[in-house]
């Protein structure tokens, strides 16, 4: 079973719904014990970085995700849940979990395309994910597939945890992690059939690497 961690955050259900439709067992949860007997982990998120750390910080979730990381536990990090796994967030001035190196960044306001014209911001639609290093949610998903982001801020973790890139004005680090902790800024639950794959993947994963 994978759980979906709830904190509050919002974008859950569109998370169930997608693993849902692949038929993959899952349940959305803040429950420190169901998440240790899970398979893996799902953390998404939609929100400011300041009242989600809060949420998880009351709730004594932060220390459990963090026990639960060292421990093996495979997750997988969505959106804001990509951004607040790295050590700081410029949104709210935010202190975050501090799993991976790096810091959440905020796009410039006068951000500009190729042509030089000025880009909206949010950073909203389909773009493609370029892979710098191997990584295994990636299998079997077409290089050319695009995926649907959403978001303000990006995140700039340790060169040596990036796995992918995208280019929006600037190339942005949008796949970055290590294996058996992926965080990914675009939403693979709103993706196609190139999110659900990567859905799919983690959960193969999960399932051949499950010690609960």
């Amino acid at each position: 079973m994978i759980a979906i961690l709830d904190y509050s955050a919002g974008n859950l259900t569109s998370v169930k719904r997608a693993l849902d439709h692949e038929q993959i067992p899952c349940e959305v949860t803040s429950d420190a014990q169901t998440l240790k007997n899970s398979a893996g982990i799902i953390f998404p998120g939609v929100g400011a970085a300041g009242s989600a750390m809060r949420n998880l910080i009351s709730s004594g979730l932060d220390e459990n995700l963090k026990d639960l990381i060292r421990s093996g536990k495979p997750m997988l990090g969505i959106c804001l849940g990509c951004q607040i796994i790295l050590y700081e967030s410029m949104e709210n001035n935010t202190r975050t979990l501090g799993i991976i190196p790096g810091q959440c960044r905020r796009f410039q306001d006068d951000l500009r395309d190729e042509m030089q014209n000025l880009i909206n911001i949010p950073h909203m639609g389909w773009n493609s994910v370029q892979l710098h290093n191997h990584c295994e949610l990636f299998k079997d998903v077409d290089e050319e597939a695009e995926f649907y982001f959403v978001h303000s801020y990006y995140p700039v973790p340790a060169q040596d945890f990036v796995l992918g890139t995208t280019r929006y004005g600037l190339e942005f680090c949008s796949v970055f992690g290590r294996t058996g902790l992926w965080a990914m800024q675009f939403h693979p639950e709103k993706s196609g059939r190139p999110g659900l794959k990567i859905l799919n993947n983690f959960y193969r994963y999960c399932l051949e690497h499950d010690h609960a």
